[in-house]
C-alpha cells in the first residue's frame, strides 16, 4: 500500500498547515475501520504518535497537540487529514502518515513542517 503525503511546509508560530495522506491503493471497504495515524519525527528525538483513529474509529492525541490538531479523514478519497492550528516551533519535525493493516504497518514519506518564531 503505498500512502501519498502532502502539506509540509514553513510557518511562522501561530500559523496553521494542513496535511493529507492519501491511499489510493487500499480497498475501500477495509479504508473505514483501519487504524490510520500521523507520527513526526524532530532531529534528534525519537518518532513519536501525534494523532490517530484507532480501528473502531476513535481519535487519540498526544497532549502536547491536543487543542491544536485535528485528524480527519475522507473515506470516499480514502485520504485523511491532519489540521494544525497555533503552531508552535516545537512541533518542528518530519510528519510522517501511517496505517495498519492487519500485521502489516505502511508508512508514507515524510513531510517536512517548520515552524520559526
Amino acid at each position: 500500500v503505498q500512502l501519498q503525503a502532502s502539506g509540509g511546509g514553513s510557518v511562522q508560530a501561530g500559523g496553521s498547515l494542513k496535511l493529507s495522506c492519501r491511499a489510493p491503493g487500499m480497498i475501500l471497504s477495509t479504508f473505514w475501520q483501519s487504524r490510520m495515524a500521523w507520527h513526526r519525527q524532530a532531529p534528534g528525538k525519537q518518532r513519536e504518535l501525534v494523532a490517530e483513529f484507532t480501528s473502531a474509529g476513535s481519535t487519540n492525541y498526544q497532549d502536547s497537540v491536543k487543542g491544536r490538531f485535528t485528524i480527519s479523514k475522507d473515506n470516499s478519497k480514502k485520504t485523511w487529514y491532519l489540521q494544525m492550528n497555533s503552531l508552535e516551533p516545537e512541533d518542528t519535525a518530519v510528519y510522517y502518515c501511517f496505517v495498519e493493516l492487519g500485521s502489516q504497518n505502511y508508512w508514507g514519506r515524510g513531510t517536512q513542517v517548520t515552524v520559526s518564531s
